[in-house]
């Protein structure tokens, strides 16, 4: 893993395509901004686990699941 320390403002840049900015830091949390093109899928990581548990379930169970699709059902579902 790599840990870096960035300033309010400062950029990290991940490959060719992916801009991390530190948009502002409040009361021990950080606010992130991402740039990435519409093809990367950008997920927090304790709702990629709910997508992959569900995804689990769904192979057992003899369902096929789509993962892209679930997300997007998500996204809308938050507004």
């Amino acid at each position: 893993m790599l840990v870096l320390t960035r300033k309010v403002g400062e950029r990290i840049l991940i490959g060719d395509n992916i801009v991390i900015q530190v948009v502002e830091f409040n009361r021990g949390s950080v606010k992130l901004g991402i740039e990435a093109p519409e093809t990367v899928s950008i997920f927090r990581y304790e709702v990629y686990e709910r997508i992959q548990e569900e995804n689990l379930r769904s192979s057992k169970a003899g369902d096929s699941f789509d993962i892209k699709k679930a997300a997007q059902a998500w996204r809308r579902s938050k507004g």
